[in-house]
């Protein structure tokens, strides 16, 4: 059965990590919907977030594989919820005279922000839950979307799980 994935893996700031755990992904047949890489709080690591959709046995099959790369330090599967996961975006919209009103009201609801303005549209930033990131995004497609940029989900352990818990 498929389910989605939130996988963090600590590791290794090294050349050619990221091109190793994305391989193990493609050589088994599964798309990466979405990947986060940056700068943890203790130098010389760095935290990789992907999110996929798969099979349970094989994504299983893919935490022992990536456990055995010699730059990786740990993997947690945030598949049970155990996670606070946040996602950021970027939308443009249009914003002719008869809409600016209602993308306002939805901005305000949304609890967005208005990061730039111009005649013809409002450009937007959303954080939260890649759920509500997609409750924004259905409410302003018939408004007129014009882009679109998301970061992918980034996500850490509720209470003790995590990389010290």
């Amino acid at each position: 059965m498929q389910h989605t994935h939130t996988i963090s893996v600590l590791v290794e700031n090294e050349f050619g990590v990221l091109s190793r755990v994305a391989s193990l992904f493609s050589a088994r047949g599964f798309n990466i919907d979405s990947l986060n890489v940056a700068p943890t709080n203790e130098d010389g690591l760095s935290r990789i977030t992907i999110v996929t959709h798969g099979d349970e046995s094989v994504l299983e099959q893919i935490s022992k594989q990536l456990n055995k790369l010699i730059d990786v330090i740990k993997v947690i599967d945030f598949t049970d919820g155990s996670c606070v996961e946040r996602e950021m975006a970027l939308i443009k919209v249009s914003a002719e005279d008869e809409s600016r009103a209602e993308v306002l009201r939805i901005v305000d609801i949304f609890r967005a922000k208005v990061v730039d303005v111009t005649s013809r549209s409002y450009t937007l930033e959303v954080t939260g839950a890649p759920a509500k990131v997609d409750a924004i995004l259905e409410l302003l497609r018939p408004l007129g979307l014009k882009e679109l940029v998301r970061t992918g989900a980034v996500a850490i352990g509720r209470g003790s799980k995590g990389w010290k818990g």
